[in-house]
């Protein structure tokens, strides 16, 4: 039994008070259902409170977070990635969670106030349950860690509107090189430990880390400028100051990148080639101290359920056979003479399938990428009650993280509005990404994908801000492969390649929980994992090497999507079967959006919340 809060007895004694009062002064008596809403709105409004105590300062105990959310607090400070700095804020969690329970009546709050209760409980569990795997996450990869994501995050989230923020990425640029080696402080004393990537990951992270400090560093205005230099140079020529005062920035930038920012890339170089030599190529998370017991755990937290690797495994292969199925009737539609192998290797080789090399490939991608986000925006308030007022746009990895980078990703917008939502789309290589596939990608990264998804999330009112920013894989991956599928209930795919495309894409996912829980589970090696996706999917060889060892590097991720979307697939019918006539489309997709992210098991007691009132009304 929950501990009824001090408030709660207080507002009990003042009621009482009230009672014995003259009766011409007594105020007109509540009803008992109405003094339990009262209390209830009460200990919310008291809740909330405190959960914006905790969020604010969680958020202001790390810098760059700071600034995604756009406070300038801090703006010239790093997050400290130490170990001890983390297990402090670990400990931090844990006395949040227990205040929280001593100090607030669970059951004096209404359903919303439970729910956020509920969310901040499991939010701490998992935090908590993380601390044994701490060490289990490689530092350096292709796809994650400080030697891509500092740069990146400085290009894209730090704003320069006056010299105070000038200064501000300054002072960043010259003291980058603390979180730096305090990473590859990490690499080195995980490796010690039996905890690396394997051998193929080294070479991507050592030519990243080239890639940004590359180009002259010495002379802001060579044609061949370092990366970060050109970045802030950019962003200094807006900036109404005289010629001196210009001067001096670019000096100190030009100081901070030979002195600060170099050395400690060329430490990160040093590190990996160092280590690469003594290297494991062996792929899966078995390898790993404890191996089969951290990837249980990251499957748990990945999916929100309790699937395991074989239910996984076995899900992935019966999915993969629906789905070729269906293609099977395409290749009628577009009377294709072979066999489903053919058409595979057809639509993965044949030129009508891609744009062309170069910038006029790259550009008309993007146009066309965008115009099918654009159109989809006119049809939002068919499907949909709830619109994103957050803009979006969509652009083109940056040319230093493109090969290493996925396929496509996006980037939440600013919740004042100075940044836009934006669609990465990885242009590297034409041939890897088929047209027929843009209007999936499009739909799953923009609208009504993630940028509707966490736009709505954080524009969310009288929700808790960790609510609002929070995160759980399976409900946002979910959500992006569902995205996908409305489309196609909504008249659009009219191509039978675009029908394809949308395909092909949940075909990958499907294909995801097999090699994800081969690699980490079955022991599969690099190859045999790419090979099962060659084999079973239509995208090119390439596509398929990058995405297994992406799967590597990030264990029991790539599962979440198609198990998400499944859930959200099998309670929308659900629904359909129990409200018949009543059921509303709008609706059902309010249930899902309007609580922010969400564990699967509460996103259908949320359903089941929507069916109810909607049987009742």
């Amino acid at each position: 039994m929950r501990r009824i809060a001090p408030h709660t007895l207080v507002l009990a004694s003042i009621l009482l008070l009230g009672a014995c009062a003259p009766a011409s002064d007594a105020p007109t008596p509540k009803s008992s259902a109405e003094r339990t809403a009262t209390e209830a709105t009460s200990e919310k409004a008291r809740l909330n409170a405190w959960f914006e105590d905790r969020f604010m300062e969680g958020v202001r105990a790390y810098p760059q977070r700071l600034t995604s959310l756009g406070y300038t607090e801090r703006k010239d400070e790093w997050n400290d990635p130490s170990r001890a700095y983390s297990l402090e804020q670990l400990d931090r969690t844990r006395e949040a969670l227990v205040e929280m329970r001593e100090t607030f009546d669970y059951d004096a709050l209404d359903a919303d106030g439970q729910l956020s209760y509920r969310l901040f409980e499991k939010n701490a569990d998992n935090s908590l349950a993380g601390r044994e795997w701490w060490d289990h996450q490689y530092t350096y990869t292709q796809m994650r860690g400080a030697h891509s994501s500092l740069p990146t995050f400085l290009i894209n989230n730090h704003k320069i509107k006056n010299i105070e923020d000038a200064e501000s990425y300054l002072t960043r640029l010259e003291t980058i090189d603390e979180p730096l080696d305090e990473h590859t402080r990490q690499a080195k004393a995980k490796f010690e430990k039996g905890i690396a990537p394997p051998t193929y990951v080294y070479d991507f992270v050592i030519e990243s880390s080239r890639n940004i400090i590359a180009g002259n560093p010495n002379d802001a205005d060579s044609d061949d400028l370092n990366l970060l230099l050109g970045d802030f140079k950019k962003k200094v020529e807006k900036l109404d100051i005289d010629d001196e005062t210009r001067t001096k920035l670019y000096e100190r930038a030009i100081a901070a990148i030979v002195n600060d920012l170099t050395p400690a890339y060329e430490r990160i170089i040093a590190e990996m080639e160092r280590q690469k030599p003594l290297s494991s190529a062996d792929d899966g998370a078995w390898k790993l101290p404890d191996g089969g017991d951290y990837y249980s755990a990251r499957l748990k937290i990945m999916t929100t359920t309790d699937m395991s690797a074989t239910e996984i495994h076995n899900l992935g292969l019966s999915e993969v056979d629906r789905i070729h199925a269906e293609m099977r009737e395409i290749m009628k539609k577009v009377e294709f003479d072979g066999n489903l192998q053919e058409f595979f290797e057809f639509t993965r080789t044949d030129k009508q399938f891609f744009k062309p090399e170069g910038a006029r490939g790259r550009a008309a991608y993007l146009k066309e990428a965008t115009k099918f986000i654009d159109d989809m925006k006119m049809r939002l308030p068919e499907v949909f009650n709830r619109l994103p007022k957050a803009h979006l746009e969509v652009k083109a990895v940056e040319a230093f993280r493109e090969k290493a980078a996925g396929k496509a990703f996006y980037n939440r917008p600013a919740p004042d509005g100075t940044r836009p939502g934006i669609y990465y789309a990885n242009l590297y290589r034409m041939d890897a990404m088929p047209v027929y596939q843009m209007e999936a990608l499009a739909y799953h990264e923009g609208i009504p994908g993630h940028h509707m998804q966490l736009s709505i999330s954080q524009e969310l009112e009288g929700v808790p801000s960790f609510r609002k920013y929070g995160r759980f894989t399976a409900y946002s991956e979910g959500w992006g492969l569902y995205s996908e599928f409305l489309p196609k209930e909504m008249g659009l795919y009219a191509d039978p390649y675009s029908d394809f495309g949308r395909l092909a894409m949940e075909l990958w996912r499907a294909a995801r929980l097999v090699v994800d829980t081969g690699l980490h589970d079955k022991k599969w090696t690099r190859m045999e994992a790419t090979d099962y996706l060659m084999t079973n999917t239509p995208n090119p060889d390439s596509d398929c090497l990058k995405a297994i060892e992406r799967y590597i590097v990030m264990p029991g991720q790539a599962t979440a999507y198609k198990i998400g979307m499944n859930k959200i697939v099998e309670l929308r019918e659900a629904a359909k079967d129990e409200l018949g006539d009543k059921f509303d489309i709008r609706d059902f997709h309010d249930a899902i959006l309007a609580t922010g992210p969400v564990p699967l098991s509460i996103m259908e007691e949320q359903v089941d919340i929507y069916v109810t009132k909607a049987k009742a009304g």
